[in-house]
């Protein structure tokens, strides 16, 4: 006895089923109570917990979803979610708000003298004063290091200048085109032969 055992292939749904855009599924969404945003659905576009089909338009790409797969993946949210509703507000947290209101005492208004704030009594100003001054006698002389620092920078660049400058001259002539430098015979070509 031969069977054939041949594997059943899997119903795709055809392009007619791909009809819904996206608005048209958060419209679904909203209307069995769990509203996404545009950008959810987009996501369960691209992470396939819709069927759909991605299509190219005038204005970049687009997703066309089928009416089944929105159906099912509402059931599916509503059954993972829990029974508890955040619609109805908890009776214990009201009333809980309600006698802590009574208890908590009123701030008082703010005065309407303004009076100087008092100076602790027994600081001693003068060492905070005495530590200030030496703090900016320091940095004073840090800043005459630096100015120092960046004179000698100074002078390093202008002596590197003058000696680059002294060593482009020395190989300006080693450097030239030698046709016009000296001709084959050793001669250069701006010399003439005539006497001076």
């Amino acid at each position: 006895m031969e069977t054939n055992d041949s594997s059943r292939l899997v119903a795709t749904p055809s392009d007619s089923d791909f009809t819904l855009t996206i608005d048209d599924a958060l419209a679904l969404y909203a209307e069995a109570g769990i509203p996404r945003t545009p950008r959810s659905i987009q996501r369960y576009c691209a992470k396939q917990h819709l069927s759909s089909r991605r299509i190219e338009t005038e204005f970049g790409e687009k997703y066309l979803i089928t009416r089944a797969s929105v159906e099912k993946h509402i059931a599916y949210i509503k059954e993972v979610t829990p029974s508890t509703s955040r619609d109805v507000p908890r009776p214990v947290a009201t009333t809980v708000a309600a006698e802590n209101k009574d208890d908590m005492p009123r701030q008082e208004p703010a005065t309407t003298s303004e009076e100087p704030r008092p100076v602790a009594a027994g600081l001693d100003l003068s060492r905070y004063v005495a530590r200030l001054e030496n703090d900016i006698d320091y940095l004073r002389s840090q800043l005459d290091v630096k100015d120092t620092q960046i004179q000698q920078m100074i002078d390093r660049s202008r002596e590197t200048n003058v000696l680059t400058d002294g060593l482009q001259k020395l190989l300006k002539p080693l450097l030239e085109n030698p046709k016009e430098r000296t001709d084959g015979a050793g001669r250069s070509d701006n010399r003439t032969d005539s006497p001076q």
